[in-house]
Protein backbone atom coordinates (compact mmCIF):
# COMPACT_ATOMS: atom_id res chain seq x y z
CA UNK A 1 0.00 0.00 0.00
CA UNK A 2 1.39 3.47 -0.86
CA UNK A 3 2.71 5.56 2.02
CA UNK A 4 -0.09 8.13 2.31
CA UNK A 5 -2.85 5.54 2.02
CA UNK A 6 -1.13 3.47 4.69
CA UNK A 7 -1.18 6.42 7.08
CA UNK A 8 -4.87 7.04 6.41
CA UNK A 9 -6.17 3.48 6.48
CA UNK A 10 -4.00 1.74 9.09
CA UNK A 11 -6.03 3.23 11.99
CA UNK A 12 -9.27 2.23 10.23
CA UNK A 13 -8.10 -1.37 9.77
CA UNK A 14 -7.08 -1.47 13.44
CA UNK A 15 -10.49 -0.10 14.47
CA UNK A 16 -12.24 -2.88 12.51
CA UNK A 17 -10.04 -5.50 14.16
CA UNK A 18 -10.65 -4.05 17.62
CA UNK A 19 -14.39 -4.23 17.02
CA UNK A 20 -14.25 -8.01 17.43
CA UNK A 21 -12.29 -7.87 20.70
CA UNK A 22 -14.33 -8.74 23.80
CA UNK A 23 -15.06 -5.76 26.02
CA UNK A 24 -13.45 -7.53 28.96
CA UNK A 25 -10.02 -7.32 27.30
CA UNK A 26 -9.67 -3.63 28.17
CA UNK A 27 -5.87 -3.58 28.51
CA UNK A 28 -5.39 -5.51 25.27
CA UNK A 29 -7.67 -3.05 23.47
CA UNK A 30 -5.87 0.00 24.89
CA UNK A 31 -2.49 -1.57 24.15
CA UNK A 32 -3.40 -2.42 20.57
CA UNK A 33 -4.77 1.05 19.95
CA UNK A 34 -1.63 2.64 21.38
CA UNK A 35 0.70 0.41 19.34
CA UNK A 36 -1.21 1.10 16.12
CA UNK A 37 -1.23 4.86 16.73
CA UNK A 38 2.51 4.78 17.45
CA UNK A 39 3.07 2.75 14.29
CA UNK A 40 1.05 5.30 12.31
CA UNK A 41 3.24 8.09 13.71
CA UNK A 42 6.45 6.24 12.85
CA UNK A 43 5.20 5.50 9.32
CA UNK A 44 4.17 9.14 8.87
CA UNK A 45 7.74 10.18 9.62
CA UNK A 46 8.62 8.35 6.41
CA UNK A 47 7.19 11.34 4.53
CA UNK A 48 10.12 13.53 5.61
CA UNK A 49 12.99 11.81 3.75
CA UNK A 50 10.84 11.60 0.60
CA UNK A 51 9.66 15.19 0.80
CA UNK A 52 11.51 17.67 -1.40
CA UNK A 53 11.69 21.41 -0.87
CA UNK A 54 9.48 22.14 -3.87
CA UNK A 55 5.95 23.50 -4.20
CA UNK A 56 2.99 21.38 -5.20
CA UNK A 57 1.62 18.06 -3.99
CA UNK A 58 4.11 15.26 -3.53
CA UNK A 59 3.82 11.49 -3.02
CA UNK A 60 0.65 11.78 -5.09
CA UNK A 61 -1.83 8.90 -5.22
CA UNK A 62 -4.65 9.10 -7.75
CA UNK A 63 -7.28 6.45 -8.47
CA UNK A 64 -10.79 6.67 -9.98
CA UNK A 65 -13.50 6.57 -7.33
CA UNK A 66 -16.71 7.69 -9.05
CA UNK A 67 -15.33 8.39 -12.54
CA UNK A 68 -18.66 9.23 -14.17
CA UNK A 69 -18.87 12.21 -11.79
CA UNK A 70 -15.20 13.13 -12.04
CA UNK A 71 -14.55 12.14 -8.42
CA UNK A 72 -11.20 10.53 -7.66
CA UNK A 73 -9.44 9.09 -4.65
CA UNK A 74 -6.58 11.55 -4.61
CA UNK A 75 -4.00 12.04 -1.87
CA UNK A 76 -0.96 14.29 -1.77
CA UNK A 77 1.13 16.25 0.70
CA UNK A 78 2.79 19.65 0.43
CA UNK A 79 4.48 22.09 2.77
CA UNK A 80 1.14 23.41 4.02
CA UNK A 81 -0.29 20.04 5.06
CA UNK A 82 2.93 18.22 6.03
CA UNK A 83 3.24 19.37 9.63
CA UNK A 84 -0.48 19.13 10.31
CA UNK A 85 -0.43 15.47 9.29
CA UNK A 86 2.52 14.80 11.62
CA UNK A 87 0.80 16.75 14.41
CA UNK A 88 -2.23 14.48 14.07
CA UNK A 89 -0.19 11.29 14.19
CA UNK A 90 1.76 12.62 17.19
CA UNK A 91 -1.24 13.64 19.31
CA UNK A 92 -3.27 10.46 18.82
CA UNK A 93 -0.90 8.18 20.81
CA UNK A 94 -0.55 10.99 23.36
CA UNK A 95 -4.34 10.92 23.85
CA UNK A 96 -4.53 7.14 24.16
CA UNK A 97 -1.60 7.07 26.58
CA UNK A 98 -3.02 9.87 28.72
CA UNK A 99 -6.36 8.05 29.06
CA UNK A 100 -4.85 4.67 29.92
CA UNK A 101 -5.92 4.75 33.59
CA UNK A 102 -8.82 7.20 33.44
CA UNK A 103 -11.01 5.61 30.76
CA UNK A 104 -12.89 2.71 32.36
CA UNK A 105 -16.25 3.11 30.63
CA UNK A 106 -16.48 1.38 27.22
CA UNK A 107 -12.71 1.42 26.52
CA UNK A 108 -13.14 -0.46 23.22
CA UNK A 109 -15.47 2.12 21.76
CA UNK A 110 -13.25 4.92 23.08
CA UNK A 111 -10.15 3.63 21.31
CA UNK A 112 -12.06 2.89 18.09
CA UNK A 113 -13.51 6.41 18.06
CA UNK A 114 -10.07 7.99 18.25
CA UNK A 115 -8.60 5.73 15.57
CA UNK A 116 -11.44 6.59 13.17
CA UNK A 117 -11.05 10.25 14.03
CA UNK A 118 -7.32 10.11 13.36
CA UNK A 119 -7.87 8.55 9.94
CA UNK A 120 -10.50 11.16 9.00
CA UNK A 121 -8.34 14.10 10.05
CA UNK A 122 -5.29 12.80 8.20
CA UNK A 123 -7.44 12.14 5.14
CA UNK A 124 -8.75 15.71 5.25
CA UNK A 125 -5.24 17.16 5.25
CA UNK A 126 -4.06 14.86 2.45
CA UNK A 127 -7.10 14.91 0.13
CA UNK A 128 -6.53 16.49 -3.28
CA UNK A 129 -10.09 15.91 -4.49
CA UNK A 130 -12.68 18.31 -3.09
CA UNK A 131 -15.41 15.68 -2.66
CA UNK A 132 -13.01 13.34 -0.87
CA UNK A 133 -11.91 16.23 1.35
CA UNK A 134 -15.55 16.93 2.20
CA UNK A 135 -16.18 13.27 3.07
CA UNK A 136 -13.25 13.24 5.50
CA UNK A 137 -14.34 16.62 6.89
CA UNK A 138 -17.77 15.24 7.76
CA UNK A 139 -16.44 11.89 8.97
CA UNK A 140 -14.69 13.59 11.90
CA UNK A 141 -18.05 14.66 13.32
CA UNK A 142 -19.35 11.20 14.24
CA UNK A 143 -16.50 9.96 16.49
CA UNK A 144 -16.11 13.36 18.18
CA UNK A 145 -19.87 13.49 18.77
CA UNK A 146 -19.63 10.09 20.45
CA UNK A 147 -16.54 11.02 22.48
CA UNK A 148 -18.30 14.08 23.92
CA UNK A 149 -21.72 12.43 24.25
CA UNK A 150 -20.58 9.16 25.86
CA UNK A 151 -17.48 10.03 27.91
CA UNK A 152 -18.22 13.70 28.62
CA UNK A 153 -19.47 15.54 31.69
CA UNK A 154 -22.91 16.24 33.09
CA UNK A 155 -24.10 18.36 30.14
CA UNK A 156 -22.42 16.19 27.52
CA UNK A 157 -25.52 15.59 25.38
CA UNK A 158 -26.22 19.31 25.01
CA UNK A 159 -22.57 20.01 24.14
CA UNK A 160 -22.37 17.12 21.65
CA UNK A 161 -25.54 18.13 19.81
CA UNK A 162 -24.47 21.77 19.71
CA UNK A 163 -21.07 20.81 18.30
CA UNK A 164 -22.67 18.57 15.67
CA UNK A 165 -25.33 21.04 14.55
CA UNK A 166 -22.97 24.02 14.30
CA UNK A 167 -20.47 22.12 12.16
CA UNK A 168 -23.07 20.39 10.01
CA UNK A 169 -24.94 23.62 9.26
CA UNK A 170 -21.84 25.29 7.90
CA UNK A 171 -20.58 22.32 5.92
CA UNK A 172 -23.88 21.80 4.06
CA UNK A 173 -23.51 25.20 2.43
CA UNK A 174 -19.96 24.28 1.50
CA UNK A 175 -21.25 21.10 -0.17
CA UNK A 176 -23.51 23.17 -2.41
CA UNK A 177 -20.51 25.31 -3.28
CA UNK A 178 -18.44 22.25 -4.15
CA UNK A 179 -21.13 21.01 -6.54
CA UNK A 180 -21.39 24.43 -8.19
CA UNK A 181 -17.61 24.63 -8.70
CA UNK A 182 -17.48 21.15 -10.21
CA UNK A 183 -20.15 21.92 -12.80
CA UNK A 184 -18.62 25.33 -13.51
CA UNK A 185 -15.41 23.54 -14.40
CA UNK A 186 -17.29 21.43 -16.98
CA UNK A 187 -18.38 24.53 -18.89
CA UNK A 188 -14.90 26.07 -18.83
CA UNK A 189 -12.81 22.99 -19.52
CA UNK A 190 -11.74 22.72 -23.19
CA UNK A 191 -12.66 19.02 -23.19
CA UNK A 192 -15.87 19.43 -21.17
CA UNK A 193 -14.94 17.04 -18.38
CA UNK A 194 -16.22 17.07 -14.82
CA UNK A 195 -13.54 17.35 -12.15
CA UNK A 196 -13.40 17.99 -8.44
CA UNK A 197 -9.61 18.01 -8.21
CA UNK A 198 -8.71 20.95 -6.00
CA UNK A 199 -6.02 22.28 -8.31
CA UNK A 200 -8.35 22.02 -11.33
CA UNK A 201 -10.92 24.13 -9.53
CA UNK A 202 -8.32 26.80 -8.77
CA UNK A 203 -8.74 27.80 -12.41
CA UNK A 204 -12.51 28.22 -12.45
CA UNK A 205 -13.63 31.75 -13.32
CA UNK A 206 -16.67 33.14 -11.54
CA UNK A 207 -18.71 36.31 -11.66
CA UNK A 208 -17.98 38.62 -8.70
CA UNK A 209 -21.42 37.96 -7.20
CA UNK A 210 -21.10 34.17 -7.42
CA UNK A 211 -17.52 34.28 -6.11
CA UNK A 212 -18.68 36.29 -3.10
CA UNK A 213 -21.51 33.86 -2.34
CA UNK A 214 -19.21 30.84 -2.61
CA UNK A 215 -16.56 32.61 -0.56
CA UNK A 216 -19.02 33.03 2.30
CA UNK A 217 -20.35 29.46 1.91
CA UNK A 218 -16.85 28.00 2.31
CA UNK A 219 -15.75 30.58 4.88
CA UNK A 220 -18.75 29.89 7.10
CA UNK A 221 -17.90 26.18 7.28
CA UNK A 222 -14.29 26.85 8.20
CA UNK A 223 -14.99 29.84 10.45
CA UNK A 224 -17.25 27.61 12.56
CA UNK A 225 -14.55 24.98 12.70
CA UNK A 226 -11.78 27.39 13.79
CA UNK A 227 -13.95 28.79 15.53
CA UNK A 228 -13.90 32.46 14.58
CA UNK A 229 -15.78 35.07 16.60
CA UNK A 230 -18.83 35.22 16.81
CA UNK A 231 -19.26 31.57 15.74
CA UNK A 232 -17.27 30.26 18.70
CA UNK A 233 -20.06 29.57 21.19
CA UNK A 234 -20.05 25.80 20.67
CA UNK A 235 -16.38 25.49 21.62
CA UNK A 236 -16.39 26.24 25.38
CA UNK A 237 -19.31 23.85 25.90
CA UNK A 238 -17.61 21.10 23.89
CA UNK A 239 -14.30 21.50 25.70
CA UNK A 240 -15.77 21.64 29.19
CA UNK A 241 -17.92 18.55 28.68
CA UNK A 242 -15.46 16.50 26.60
CA UNK A 243 -13.11 14.04 28.30
CA UNK A 244 -9.44 15.01 28.39
CA UNK A 245 -8.61 13.09 25.21
CA UNK A 246 -11.47 14.72 23.35
CA UNK A 247 -10.31 18.20 24.37
CA UNK A 248 -6.73 17.46 23.31
CA UNK A 249 -7.73 16.29 19.81
CA UNK A 250 -10.40 18.96 19.42
CA UNK A 251 -8.03 21.82 20.25
CA UNK A 252 -4.89 20.16 18.94
CA UNK A 253 -6.03 19.08 15.49
CA UNK A 254 -9.72 19.48 14.71
CA UNK A 255 -9.76 23.27 15.00
CA UNK A 256 -6.86 23.39 12.54
CA UNK A 257 -9.13 21.90 9.89
CA UNK A 258 -10.78 25.33 9.77
CA UNK A 259 -7.59 27.33 9.32
CA UNK A 260 -6.27 24.77 6.83
CA UNK A 261 -9.52 25.10 4.86
CA UNK A 262 -8.97 28.85 4.53
CA UNK A 263 -5.47 28.24 3.19
CA UNK A 264 -6.17 25.28 0.92
CA UNK A 265 -9.57 26.28 -0.47
CA UNK A 266 -10.96 29.71 0.35
CA UNK A 267 -8.06 31.93 -0.68
CA UNK A 268 -6.92 30.17 -3.89
CA UNK A 269 -10.46 29.37 -5.06
CA UNK A 270 -11.81 32.87 -4.46
CA UNK A 271 -8.83 35.25 -4.62
CA UNK A 272 -10.81 38.38 -5.54
CA UNK A 273 -13.35 37.79 -2.79
CA UNK A 274 -10.52 37.02 -0.34
CA UNK A 275 -8.98 40.41 -1.07
CA UNK A 276 -12.35 42.13 -1.00
CA UNK A 277 -13.40 40.72 2.37
CA UNK A 278 -9.94 40.50 3.97
CA UNK A 279 -10.73 43.42 6.29
CA UNK A 280 -13.87 41.62 7.51
CA UNK A 281 -11.93 38.45 8.36
CA UNK A 282 -9.08 40.44 9.90
CA UNK A 283 -11.52 42.42 12.03
CA UNK A 284 -13.26 39.28 13.28
CA UNK A 285 -9.93 37.59 14.02
CA UNK A 286 -8.67 40.59 16.03
CA UNK A 287 -11.96 40.78 17.94
CA UNK A 288 -11.60 37.06 18.67
CA UNK A 289 -8.05 37.57 19.93
CA UNK A 290 -9.05 40.28 22.40
CA UNK A 291 -12.46 38.87 23.32
CA UNK A 292 -11.13 35.34 23.88
CA UNK A 293 -8.34 36.63 26.11
CA UNK A 294 -10.62 38.85 28.20
CA UNK A 295 -13.22 36.13 28.71
CA UNK A 296 -10.50 33.60 29.58
CA UNK A 297 -9.22 36.02 32.23
CA UNK A 298 -12.47 35.89 34.23
CA UNK A 299 -13.15 32.16 34.04
CA UNK A 300 -13.41 30.30 37.36
CA UNK A 301 -13.00 26.91 35.58
CA UNK A 302 -9.52 25.89 34.38
CA UNK A 303 -10.78 24.02 31.36
CA UNK A 304 -13.05 26.82 30.20
CA UNK A 305 -10.13 29.24 30.61
CA UNK A 306 -7.98 27.14 28.28
CA UNK A 307 -10.94 26.78 25.89
CA UNK A 308 -11.35 30.55 25.52
CA UNK A 309 -7.59 30.87 25.09
CA UNK A 310 -8.03 28.76 21.93
CA UNK A 311 -10.46 31.34 20.54
CA UNK A 312 -7.77 33.95 21.10
CA UNK A 313 -4.84 31.95 19.74
CA UNK A 314 -6.66 30.74 16.63
CA UNK A 315 -7.54 34.36 15.90
CA UNK A 316 -3.81 34.93 15.34
CA UNK A 317 -3.76 32.11 12.78
CA UNK A 318 -6.67 33.55 10.78
CA UNK A 319 -5.15 37.02 10.91
CA UNK A 320 -1.84 35.72 9.56
CA UNK A 321 -3.60 33.94 6.70
CA UNK A 322 -5.53 36.97 5.47
CA UNK A 323 -2.57 39.31 5.87
CA UNK A 324 -1.29 37.37 2.82
CA UNK A 325 2.44 37.79 3.30
CA UNK A 326 5.03 35.03 3.19
CA UNK A 327 6.02 35.70 6.79
CA UNK A 328 2.51 35.85 8.22
CA UNK A 329 1.28 32.70 6.47
CA UNK A 330 4.35 30.71 7.49
CA UNK A 331 3.84 31.98 11.04
CA UNK A 332 0.18 30.98 10.87
CA UNK A 333 0.96 27.41 9.78
CA UNK A 334 3.64 27.11 12.45
CA UNK A 335 1.28 28.56 15.04
CA UNK A 336 -1.32 25.92 14.15
CA UNK A 337 1.25 23.30 15.13
CA UNK A 338 2.33 25.30 18.19
CA UNK A 339 -1.23 25.67 19.42
CA UNK A 340 -1.85 21.96 18.98
CA UNK A 341 1.19 21.15 21.10
CA UNK A 342 0.84 23.83 23.78
CA UNK A 343 -2.93 23.80 24.26
CA UNK A 344 -3.01 20.02 23.95
CA UNK A 345 -0.49 19.90 26.81
CA UNK A 346 -2.56 22.33 28.90
CA UNK A 347 -5.71 20.26 28.46
CA UNK A 348 -3.72 17.16 29.37
CA UNK A 349 -2.48 18.85 32.54
CA UNK A 350 -5.97 20.01 33.51
CA UNK A 351 -7.21 16.46 32.98
CA UNK A 352 -4.50 15.07 35.28
CA UNK A 353 -5.62 17.12 38.27
CA UNK A 354 -9.31 16.64 37.49
CA UNK A 355 -8.92 12.84 37.64
CA UNK A 356 -7.50 13.21 41.15
CA UNK A 357 -9.69 15.96 42.64
CA UNK A 358 -12.80 15.88 40.39
CA UNK A 359 -12.95 19.65 40.27
CA UNK A 360 -11.59 22.23 37.87
CA UNK A 361 -12.53 25.34 39.87
CA UNK A 362 -9.59 27.61 40.60
CA UNK A 363 -11.04 28.36 44.02
CA UNK A 364 -10.54 24.72 45.04
CA UNK A 365 -6.78 24.88 44.57
CA UNK A 366 -3.76 26.70 45.92
CA UNK A 367 -0.25 25.66 46.95
CA UNK A 368 -0.39 22.61 44.69
CA UNK A 369 3.30 22.92 43.72
CA UNK A 370 4.29 21.57 47.13
CA UNK A 371 2.31 18.36 46.77
CA UNK A 372 2.89 17.85 43.03
CA UNK A 373 6.28 19.33 42.07
CA UNK A 374 6.74 17.35 38.82
CA UNK A 375 3.21 18.13 37.70
CA UNK A 376 3.69 21.80 38.52
CA UNK A 377 6.92 21.95 36.49
CA UNK A 378 5.31 20.42 33.40
CA UNK A 379 2.26 22.68 33.74
CA UNK A 380 4.42 25.82 33.98
CA UNK A 381 6.45 24.83 30.89
CA UNK A 382 3.22 24.30 28.94
CA UNK A 383 1.91 27.65 30.16
CA UNK A 384 5.09 29.49 29.12
CA UNK A 385 4.88 27.85 25.70
CA UNK A 386 1.30 29.08 25.28
CA UNK A 387 2.23 32.58 26.48
CA UNK A 388 4.98 32.81 23.88
CA UNK A 389 8.16 32.86 25.98
CA UNK A 390 11.26 33.29 23.75
CA UNK A 391 12.99 29.94 23.41
CA UNK A 392 9.71 28.05 23.25
CA UNK A 393 7.47 27.41 20.24
CA UNK A 394 4.71 29.94 20.84
CA UNK A 395 7.05 32.91 20.52
CA UNK A 396 8.16 32.05 16.99
CA UNK A 397 4.67 31.67 15.57
CA UNK A 398 3.26 34.82 17.14
CA UNK A 399 6.32 36.88 16.17
CA UNK A 400 6.08 35.81 12.52
CA UNK A 401 2.35 36.46 12.36
CA UNK A 402 2.59 39.91 13.93
CA UNK A 403 5.64 41.00 11.93
CA UNK A 404 4.17 39.69 8.66
CA UNK A 405 0.80 41.31 9.32
CA UNK A 406 2.46 44.61 10.21
CA UNK A 407 3.81 44.86 6.65
CA UNK A 408 0.33 45.03 5.12
CA UNK A 409 -2.08 45.80 7.97
CA UNK A 410 -0.13 47.56 10.75
CA UNK A 411 -3.22 48.67 12.71
CA UNK A 412 -4.50 45.11 13.04
CA UNK A 413 -1.05 43.89 14.10
CA UNK A 414 -0.74 46.53 16.83
CA UNK A 415 -4.19 45.79 18.24
CA UNK A 416 -3.61 42.02 18.10
CA UNK A 417 -0.33 42.40 19.96
CA UNK A 418 -2.32 43.32 23.08
CA UNK A 419 -3.65 39.76 22.97
CA UNK A 420 -0.14 38.51 23.75
CA UNK A 421 -0.06 40.67 26.89
CA UNK A 422 -3.51 39.50 27.94
CA UNK A 423 -2.48 35.85 27.44
CA UNK A 424 0.41 36.36 29.84
CA UNK A 425 -1.97 37.90 32.38
CA UNK A 426 -4.63 35.16 32.44
CA UNK A 427 -2.21 32.24 32.22
CA UNK A 428 0.12 33.58 34.92
CA UNK A 429 -2.97 34.24 37.03
CA UNK A 430 -3.98 30.60 36.51
CA UNK A 431 -0.56 29.38 37.67
CA UNK A 432 -0.56 31.65 40.71
CA UNK A 433 -4.05 30.57 41.80
CA UNK A 434 -3.44 26.83 41.39
CA UNK A 435 0.16 26.25 42.39
CA UNK A 436 1.31 29.02 44.70
CA UNK A 437 0.19 30.70 47.87
CA UNK A 438 -1.11 28.86 50.94
CA UNK A 439 -2.79 25.47 50.70
CA UNK A 440 -6.47 26.38 50.95
CA UNK A 441 -7.82 22.84 50.92
CA UNK A 442 -6.39 19.97 52.94
CA UNK A 443 -7.26 17.51 50.16
CA UNK A 444 -4.59 19.15 48.00
CA UNK A 445 -1.86 17.97 50.35
CA UNK A 446 -2.78 14.32 49.72
CA UNK A 447 -2.91 14.40 45.92
CA UNK A 448 -0.42 12.04 44.26
CA UNK A 449 1.94 13.48 41.70
CA UNK A 450 1.74 12.86 37.96
CA UNK A 451 1.74 9.18 36.87
CA UNK A 452 4.10 7.38 34.46
CA UNK A 453 1.68 7.31 31.53
CA UNK A 454 0.93 11.01 31.91
CA UNK A 455 4.64 11.86 31.96
CA UNK A 456 5.16 9.68 28.88
CA UNK A 457 2.38 11.58 27.12
CA UNK A 458 3.91 14.95 28.04
CA UNK A 459 7.54 14.24 27.12
CA UNK A 460 7.14 14.41 23.31
CA UNK A 461 5.12 17.62 23.64
CA UNK A 462 7.81 19.26 25.79
CA UNK A 463 10.48 18.19 23.30
CA UNK A 464 8.54 19.76 20.43
CA UNK A 465 8.01 23.00 22.38
CA UNK A 466 11.76 23.41 22.81
CA UNK A 467 12.69 22.16 19.33
CA UNK A 468 10.40 24.58 17.49
CA UNK A 469 11.37 27.42 19.83
CA UNK A 470 15.11 26.91 19.39
CA UNK A 471 15.32 25.79 15.76
CA UNK A 472 12.11 26.68 13.89
CA UNK A 473 13.82 26.52 10.50
CA UNK A 474 13.44 22.74 10.63
CA UNK A 475 9.76 23.37 9.99
CA UNK A 476 9.77 26.67 8.11
CA UNK A 477 12.08 25.57 5.29
CA UNK A 478 9.71 22.73 4.33
CA UNK A 479 6.67 24.99 4.10
CA UNK A 480 8.25 28.05 2.41
CA UNK A 481 8.04 26.87 -1.24
CA UNK A 482 4.39 25.86 -0.90
CA UNK A 483 3.49 29.11 0.85
CA UNK A 484 5.24 31.11 -1.86
CA UNK A 485 3.31 29.15 -4.49
CA UNK A 486 0.03 29.74 -2.66
CA UNK A 487 0.63 33.49 -2.59
CA UNK A 488 1.48 33.50 -6.29
CA UNK A 489 -1.70 31.56 -7.08
CA UNK A 490 -3.86 34.01 -5.15
CA UNK A 491 -2.19 37.10 -6.57
CA UNK A 492 -2.03 35.81 -10.15
CA UNK A 493 -5.63 34.67 -10.05
CA UNK A 494 -6.60 38.14 -8.86
CA UNK A 495 -4.91 39.69 -11.88
CA UNK A 496 -6.28 37.29 -14.49
CA UNK A 497 -8.57 38.94 -16.99
CA UNK A 498 -11.84 37.00 -17.09
CA UNK A 499 -14.30 37.32 -19.97
CA UNK A 500 -17.65 36.66 -18.28
CA UNK A 501 -20.64 35.68 -20.38
CA UNK A 502 -24.21 36.59 -19.62
CA UNK A 503 -25.04 33.14 -18.28
CA UNK A 504 -22.25 33.29 -15.68
CA UNK A 505 -19.71 31.26 -17.63
CA UNK A 506 -16.28 32.51 -18.57
CA UNK A 507 -13.16 31.90 -20.55
CA UNK A 508 -9.76 31.89 -18.97
CA UNK A 509 -7.27 34.28 -20.51
CA UNK A 510 -4.03 32.86 -19.17
CA UNK A 511 -0.88 30.99 -20.07
CA UNK A 512 0.01 27.72 -18.39
CA UNK A 513 2.83 28.12 -15.91
CA UNK A 514 5.02 25.10 -15.15
CA UNK A 515 6.02 24.34 -11.60
CA UNK A 516 8.12 21.87 -9.69
CA UNK A 517 6.19 18.87 -8.49
CA UNK A 518 6.13 15.52 -6.77
CA UNK A 519 5.17 12.33 -8.52
CA UNK A 520 3.89 13.10 -12.06
CA UNK A 521 2.32 16.43 -11.09
CA UNK A 522 0.81 17.96 -14.19
CA UNK A 523 2.39 21.18 -15.41
CA UNK A 524 0.41 24.29 -14.72
CA UNK A 525 -2.16 22.53 -12.48
CA UNK A 526 -1.30 24.46 -9.33
CA UNK A 527 -1.81 27.75 -11.10
CA UNK A 528 -5.21 26.62 -12.35
CA UNK A 529 -4.50 25.80 -16.01
CA UNK A 530 -7.91 24.57 -17.10
CA UNK A 531 -6.52 22.76 -20.11
CA UNK A 532 -4.87 20.05 -18.02
CA UNK A 533 -6.79 16.84 -18.46
CA UNK A 534 -8.01 14.53 -15.75
CA UNK A 535 -5.17 12.09 -16.08
CA UNK A 536 -2.58 14.53 -14.74
CA UNK A 537 -1.09 14.12 -11.29
CA UNK A 538 -0.65 16.70 -8.61
CA UNK A 539 -4.10 16.52 -7.15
Amino acid sequence: MPLLSTIVWLPVIAAVVLAVFPRSAANAIKGTGLVVSLATFVISLGILPRFTDAPGFQLVELHPWIPQWGINYGLGVDGISLWLVLLTTLLTPVVLLAGWNSIKKHPKEYVISFLIMEAAMIGFFLATDLVLLYVFFELTLIPMYLVIGVWGGANRIYAAIKFFLFTMAGSLLMLLGIIYLGFSYVHQSPVGILSFAITDLYGVSLTPRVASLLFFAFSLAFAIKVPLFPLHTWLPDAHVEAPTGGSIILAGVMLKMGTYGFLRLVMPLFPDASHKYAHLLLTLSVIGIIYGALVAWVQPDMKKLVAYSSVSHLGFCVMGIFALTQTSIEGSILQMVNHGISTGALFLMVGVIYERRHTRLLADYGGLATAMPVYATLFVISMLSSVGLPGLNGFVGEFLILSGTFKTYPVYAVIAATGVILAAIYLLWLIQKVFYGPVTNEENTKVRDIAWNEIAAMVPLIIMMVWIGVYPNTFLKRMSPSVNELISVVKQEKQIHVMVTENGGGTLNREPSPRASGEKVAEGRMRGDASVNQQGGGR
